[in-house]
């Protein structure tokens, strides 16, 4: 088993989004496409990749829920167990946004999207890195999402800025989606 926390690969990684890079990695379904959500720059070229409207707004994942303790502040108990509440399925949780989070990253909602990952690569890239990173599914808008490193090369080639090793989970469904407050499933997942 490889222990991807002291893996040169994922320091590399680390080390590119320090750099404000875009870093391909896989996730629990699909690739990923990645970079520091508090740098515009790299949000922007994501964006341009991916061909993705700005107003949709971005998910943000970490390897533990620790890494958003300034987006979740000014939540209720209730809210802060039903967050930390580990899941079956990957899930993906909209948060009332607090105002700590650039509006890059929200888009047009009033919501952001944070995700614990469990994924040992995407996991320990967070964990090197440490703080919240961009997710976004490697892929054209409207184009399926890369399930193998080989699609992202298809896909980007020289466009990103590094690419992790290792391969996507045994989950067949990108992530659930729901409401934090309500508990509503906004995409099933």
């Amino acid at each position: 088993m490889i222990d991807w926390n002291n893996h040169p690969n994922i320091w590399s990684a680390a080390d590119t989004l320090q750099g404000e890079g875009v870093v391909a990695y896989p996730t629990e379904a699909v690739w990923g496409l990645g970079c520091d959500p508090f740098s515009e720059a790299a949000v922007e070229k994501i964006l341009r990749l991916k061909g993705r409207s700005a107003s949709k707004g971005l998910i943000l994942i970490a390897d533990s829920s620790d890494r958003f303790a300034s987006f979740l502040q000014g939540l209720d108990l209730d809210h802060l167990e039903r967050f930390n509440a580990i899941c079956a399925k990957p899930t993906t949780w909209l948060v009332p946004d607090n105002g700590t989070v650039p509006e890059w990253i929200r888009g047009e909602h009033s919501t952001l999207a944070l995700r614990v990952t469990r994924h040992p690569v995407a996991s320990a890239l967070c964990r090197a890195f440490a703080r919240p990173i961009v997710s976004t599914s490697a892929n054209p808008q409207g184009l399926p999402a890369a399930t193998t490193g080989d699609k992202v090369q298809s896909y980007f080639g020289p466009g990103i800025d590094f690419q992790t090793e290792g391969s996507v989970g045994d989950s067949s469904n990108a992530s659930e989606i729901r409401d934090l407050v309500s508990g509503q499933i906004v995409r099933p997942g």
